[in-house]
């Protein structure tokens, strides 16, 4: 009998949502993605103080310049282990500038071309503002492609697909937070707002067939990702990955292209007026999406920190 890993990997593309490299060599995910928390954790970590080394010895004393070439560098080494892309993100300080975001990310992707990468290999983590998305719809022109985190709205959603963005990354697990703090109320996997939204959007995609894709996020608990198999892609954290290994059985697909063909949605389209009022109504969306810019803006921060005190 299969485990629940194993099963799910017939429908959804697995991601693992992790810098550090041992739990990607142990899952063999397609793809991996990091972001300013998950980059501070693994740099603090002994097994990369080599890494961190060289990092910190290059030509260059610019704090900037080294938060790029540690991202860049942890890239590098994920790259060597899974066979597609991993998502670097820009510095969420940026998240209101449109054209800061777009040197940033050009920035990073010279940095991994000089190295000998593809850009085709790397995505690049932008905010879903709407400063970011102006700057996304730019960047996939240049074949830069993007990845749009801290999503938590339908209307984020539909910014993200009519600026034709790669991938974006909706958080199942943060909806379900607001929604549990504010009502008390626990939730099955089913009933789950995170697993409802994702589902509402994948549905919207295949029904008008935008190419882009949808990656779960910031799950909370396996009932949410099973909910969600047939997703295009999900992104996994080890210790959720290391449950789904551990349990048997074979899983349902939930989401089907056939019956999101189906869904009863009607298309729309989105201004920066209406884009704004749209995620102004969404309590959720609006006190997340600026909670997680604070609190990766302020991770960032503490990276900072540490590596200063590396330098002296």
């Amino acid at each position: 009998m299969s485990s629940h890993l194993e099963s799910l990997r017939q429908y959804t593309t697995i991601v693992a949502d992790t810098g550090d490299f041992e739990s990607i060599r142990k899952y063999t995910p397609q793809d991996a993605t990091t972001n300013p928390s998950l980059i501070l954790k693994a740099a603090q970590m002994p097994e990369y103080t080599e890494l961190l080394n060289k990092v910190l010895t290059e030509d260059g004393n610019k704090m900037t310049e080294t938060l790029d070439k540690l991202a860049v560098f942890f890239g590098l080494e994920i790259l060597k282990i899974v066979p597609g892309r991993v998502s670097t993100e820009v510095d969420a300080r940026l998240s209101f500038d449109t054209q800061a975001t777009l040197d940033k990310a050009r920035s990073l992707i010279a940095r991994y071309e000089k190295n000998g990468v593809e850009r085709e290999r790397i995505l690049i983590k932008i905010a879903a503002t709407w400063e970011g998305i102006q700057a996304a719809e730019e960047l996939e022109k240049e074949d830069i492609h993007c990845n749009l985190t801290l999503l938590f709205s339908f209307a984020q959603a539909v910014g993200c697909a009519e600026a034709g963005v790669k991938l974006i990354s909706p958080f199942v697990g943060r909806i379900m937070d607001w929604h549990k703090a504010k009502t008390g109320n626990e939730f099955a996997p089913a009933e789950d707002p995170g697993v409802q939204s994702v589902t509402r959007i994948y549905n919207y995609y295949k029904k008008f067939d935008y190419a882009t894709e949808v990656m779960g996020a910031s799950f909370r608990n396996t009932g949410e990702i099973t909910e969600l198999a047939g997703c295009d892609l999900l992104t996994i954290s080890p210790n959720l990955l290391d449950e789904l290994q551990s349990t048997e059985g074979d899983l349902p697909c939930k989401l089907l292209e056939e019956t999101a063909k189906q869904c009863d949605c009607t298309k729309i389209s989105l201004n920066e007026t209406a884009f704004r009022w749209e995620l102004n109504e969404d309590a959720c969306a609006t006190e997340k999406l600026s909670e997680g810019i604070r609190r990766f803006a302020a991770d960032t921060v503490k990276l900072e920190d540490f590596l200063r005190s590396k330098m002296i």
